[in-house]
């Protein structure tokens, strides 16, 4: 891990800039909906820059703590006085309205990944795994292991067929099932020939021979036309949004917490891909995004998605929740989310060791 004060930086700003996209769909869609917005926040504890444009209602701010963001909807608060007449009050806009405001900061964040992932496809390409002919791993009892095969090998020719990567392994091994083979190698910079012979195996597509070995895959960054890129654009977000959720789901069914990061451990994930290189860095904010967004439309008190239930709640039954009954909830919801991330944020501190 390169944990250097550079790389650890553009972490952060590219962190708090998911955070700030994800406000600014929310400040955006209550000022087109006519609501007061108080104030725009970036960062935590003591404003170090305050700036409010003459005529606006908002006050916009920089803080000492260069980590989250929030904007301060006037009435959201069930604390504050509301004013029946008060056009400019959260409560008093619409259903439509309210839901629009919840809403627009996780769609931000999907609306900001789609544009990540149209440009990264067009300028230093998206990444996609890509077999080679380097052996990774060689299973016990099989036809490579006896014949003596190991990692790093690399299987360059099969029956005098050219060998460079997975798919190029598999056509030359087709129809080869239980017929000696002769199988050329490069190892340590020399050519080897060995005589394996194929067993079949079945797979979700059908039966094929193999000889038993797992082959590395390496990632590339494969650039694509406007067209392809518009069209992994729309699909990637959905693709990521349904393996987060399967993630979600297999974190519940296995108690398994370690793939849950924190701050600090999306800090740290994104420092080391910096190094790797600009697109990596730039993925992985798209992968923050994507599940940023998701997260916070969970229906968990404290969380927009905990909001939009007691809207739906609203438009199902036409009539509101209780104001005091839904802030105590998300009081809760806000204490238990804190807790947990208390918890991963002192796994994530006590794995950078």
């Amino acid at each position: 891990m390169d944990f250097t004060p550079l790389n650890v930086t553009f972490a952060i700003l590219g962190i708090s800039l998911l955070v700030i996209v994800h406000e600014a769909g929310h400040y955006l869609a209550a000022r087109a909906f006519g609501m007061r917005v108080l104030k725009f926040s970036i960062g935590l504890g003591k404003p170090l820059w305050k700036y409010q444009p003459k005529g606006s209602p908002t006050t916009f701010q920089v803080c000492m703590v260069p980590l989250l963001a929030y904007v301060q909807i006037d009435g959201m608060n069930p604390a504050d006085e509301v004013d029946p007449k008060d056009p400019g009050l959260y409560p008093n806009k619409g259903v439509f309205a309210r839901i629009v405001t919840i809403f627009a900061g996780p769609f931000a964040n999907y609306l900001a990944a789609s544009a990540m992932i149209f440009g990264l496809a067009q300028i230093g390409g998206l990444p996609e795994p890509e077999t080679t002919n380097r052996v990774a791993m060689v299973s016990k009892g099989s036809p490579a292991q006896i014949a003596k095969l190991r990692p790093e090998d690399r299987v360059i020719e099969v029956g005098g067929i050219r060998v460079e990567s997975y798919e190029d392994l598999v056509r030359a091994n087709r129809g080869r099932e239980n017929e000696p083979t002769e199988y050329i190698l490069l190892r340590d910079g020399e050519r080897v020939s060995v005589m394996l012979t194929p067993t079949m195996r079945e797979f979700a597509d059908g039966p094929r021979p193999v000889i038993g070995i797992q082959l590395v895959s390496e990632r590339v960054f494969r650039t694509h036309s406007m067209d392809e890129a518009a069209r992994r654009a729309v699909t990637y977000p959905l693709i990521l949004t349904v393996a987060n959720l399967e993630g979600i789901a297999e974190v519940i069914r296995r108690r398994d917490h370690e793939q849950v990061k924190s701050v600090v451990g999306m800090t740290k994930i994104l420092s080391d891909s910096i190094r790797i290189a600009p697109q990596q860095y730039v993925w992985y904010l798209i992968l923050i995004s994507i599940a940023l967004g998701l997260f916070n439309l969970l229906p968990v008190p404290a969380l927009d998605g905990g909001r939009l239930a007691f809207l739906g709640y609203e438009v199902i039954t036409r009539r509101r929740a209780n104001e005091r009954v839904e802030a105590a909830i998300h009081t809760v919801g806000l204490l238990l989310l804190l807790g947990v991330l208390v918890i991963v944020m002192g796994r994530d501190l006590w794995d950078l060791r």
